[in-house]
């Protein structure tokens, strides 16, 4: 077994880490993760430059994600599994550099955080070469990968996201006075284009989207004008940009007479701001791939395990990256080269439930990847969560 690592704040950083669980079984399998944990930015040879209480921003998600996987490890390596993985820090070195490593010849299957669109394209290439399934965690975008049936997004893609969201609105509040509001932008009219596209292809009753674009500075006059007194008001924020989220539903929040229930996009999961006073009084849904709620057992236990060997609470990432290399290496061994197909398979959930299926071209039959098409919409109000669906 080799491992080159360096030690700090109970961390433990790799620019390459081979781990070698127990010999008990007959097949022997190759794992690689990819991290971005930015070595370079708190190291300076083998000093750690950083600081004791200044550990870079930029180093925390990968970290967390490596964190997570190595407790996966753990848990595999006590049930005797037998694997081999390769960590690697993609901050430290290229993609075309690491891929490039005798040991990535036979390698079984690929777990990967992604940053850096220039990441993916190499790395899904080299996937699809190998005929291995590549697992990205963590970047919700295809970035137009094509004929890739080996490149899998678990993060899912907007369009994914508003499709979902179209068939959620259909089921739940198809009755309302629906409005989007956006702003002007390319990635505003892709959204609209993906609720343009699922109202023509439905096949139950479209629904009647009436779209408002507002400017930058618009005000609480500005919205009202859109909305109906005498009906619930479904206000879509038809946008990304988390700053008009904000202030769409600070616009509702200062308006009681009108019953509104605020449908946000899945960059809504992180503003903490949304639980604050000036948002209150308004019920908020959004959608998102990951849910670990702290009413669960098993993330429960997690944390508390997590604060035992790291001193700390467990980022979304590092629940991610436990998940994720439990998950598909128990998929691996229970399935072998047909991994790719039992990829969804729930006899090893840990936190959530996925729905891998293959996203076909628009042009031919042919796959152009993989992607988790299960959503929870999260509901909640004043800070709290009302429902899960």
């Amino acid at each position: 077994m080799r491992l080159i690592c360096r030690f700090f704040l109970f961390f433990c950083f790799a620019f390459f880490t081979n781990v070698l669980f127990a010999q008990t079984e007959a097949k022997h399998y190759k794992i690689a993760v990819f991290s971005p944990i930015y070595l370079d930015s708190a190291f300076d040879g083998d000093t750690y430059k950083a600081g004791i209480n200044n550990l870079p921003k930029s180093v925390l998600p990968g970290l967390d994600f490596y964190n997570g996987v190595m407790m996966a490890i753990d848990s595999l390596q006590q049930e005797g599994i037998n694997a081999e993985v390769f960590v690697y820090d993609t901050k430290s070195a290229s993609i075309n550099s690491i891929i490039q490593k005798k040991e990535l010849n036979d390698v079984s299957l690929i777990i990967a955080s992604f940053t850096n669109r220039a990441e993916i394209k190499p790395l899904a290439d080299f996937a699809f070469l190998k005929k291995i399934p590549l697992i990205s965690s963590t970047y919700p975008n295809d970035i137009g990968i094509k004929n890739n049936p080996y490149f899998v997004i678990l993060n899912s893609t907007l369009r994914a996201h508003c499709e979902e969201l179209y068939k959620h609105l259909q089921k739940y509040y198809a009755t309302g006075n629906i409005v989007m509001f956006r702003k002007k932008g390319v990635v505003e009219d892709l959204i609209q284009s993906f609720f343009a596209e699922s109202a023509k292809t439905t096949a139950a009753i479209p629904l009647k989207i009436k779209t408002v674009e507002l400017s930058d500075t618009f005000n609480t006059r500005n919205v009202l004008f859109a909305l109906d007194s005498t009906k619930k008001n479904v206000v879509i924020c038809g946008t990304i940009n988390e700053v008009f989220g904000l202030h769409l539903v600070r616009a509702l929040s200062a308006s009681p007479d009108y019953i509104s229930i605020a449908i946000g996009m899945p960059t809504w999961d992180g503003i903490k701001d949304l639980d604050k006073p000036d948002c209150k009084g308004v019920d908020i849904v959004y959608s998102t791939p990951y849910n670990f709620p702290k009413t669960d057992k098993l993330v429960n236990l997690f944390i508390s395990n997590y604060k035992t060997k790291y001193a700390g609470r467990p980022s979304d990432m590092a629940f991610k990256g436990f998940e994720d290399m439990y998950h598909f290496t128990k998929i691996l061994l229970a399935h072998d080269q047909n991994a790719i197909n039992f990829l969804s398979e729930k006899s090893y959930k840990l936190f959530n439930d996925f729905d891998i299926r293959a996203v076909k071209s628009r042009t031919s039959n042919n796959i152009d990847y993989l992607e988790n098409r299960k959503l929870y919409f999260i509901k909640k109000a004043d800070g709290t969560i009302k429902s899960i669906n």
